[in-house]
């Protein structure tokens, strides 16, 4: 992984430098990036410490994991991880604001969240959120984490959630396990629901089932944003083998390959 620890910056012989934000500058770069897609594109209702930043009490906690375009030096994507440690220190993890995680969390391991992630307009193709994914495979895999988790959303469609349409479209193996005990704090009210699917599995959600993630519990319904809210987790013992050589094996071949995509 690239990583700006030592003052170094990412070579301009790629178009996009994926890596880890050690200056505020580009950590609000990132909120900024933030801010447009969740408030701007969105209509959320952020609770931010800073006007025209997506900057919460999580963010000091987090490490932030940017994609920058060196042709124009924006942060065209990123995502923040949650560290148990950091999340020990600040007496939580972001998801156990939706949802009921004691009995996960009492299993034997390390964990590791992700939130906050999103991709700026005119990036939206997958190579970003691949570029995305090779790094944060790699920071979990070099720190030891056994499981990621995060909260995947899911936007209304025009007639509502569609709670029942969505969960059909997985598969048993894609559920969590009941006894990992995971349930949500405010599920979907009845008056939003709907039958019909009008908006799919969106792209990060599908992102996480094809690396092997299960989906536990209910949604929450999450009325800052307006999205349901599911609650995933990834062991690392469970990602599928193409995806763990993709994302491990062959990073500088993924690398090259980003970089010929100009």
């Amino acid at each position: 992984m690239l990583d700006s620890t030592a003052g170094a910056r990412p070579s301009r012989s790629r178009r996009f430098a994926t890596f880890l934000a050690r200056d505020g500058e580009l950590v609000h770069k990132a909120q900024a990036l933030r801010y447009q897609v969740f408030a701007g594109e969105m209509g959320a209702r952020l609770h931010t410490l800073v006007p025209g930043l997506d900057c919460d009490e999580y963010d000091a906690y987090c490490d932030h994991l940017v994609v920058v375009d060196q042709l124009s030096d924006r942060v065209i994507g990123c995502t923040r991880l949650l560290r148990d440690t950091e999340a020990r220190r600040l007496g939580r993890f972001y998801s156990q604001s939706e949802f009921e995680l004691d009995r996960l969390l009492a299993r034997p391991g390390r964990f590791l969240e992700i939130g906050r992630t999103c991709v700026a307009p005119g990036y939206r193709g997958g190579v970003i959120i691949t570029a995305l994914w090779a790094e944060l495979a790699d920071y979990a895999t070099q720190r030891g984490f056994d499981y990621l988790m995060g909260c995947a959303s899911i936007p209304p469609g025009p007639s509502g959630f569609a709670v029942d349409a969505v969960y059909s479209q997985l598969s048993p193996a894609q559920l969590g396990p009941v006894e990992l005990g995971v349930r949500s704090r405010l599920p979907v009210p009845a008056q939003q629901r709907c039958q019909r699917d009008e908006s799919g599995i969106p792209p990060l959600l599908q992102a996480y089932l094809r690396l092997g993630a299960w989906v536990c519990g209910d949604p929450c319904w999450d009325p800052d944003f307006n999205v349901m809210d599911v609650f995933v987790l990834l062991s690392l013992d469970r990602l599928a083998e193409r995806y763990e050589r993709r994302f491990v094996g062959l990073k500088e071949t993924e690398h090259a390959t980003i970089s010929a995509m100009v």
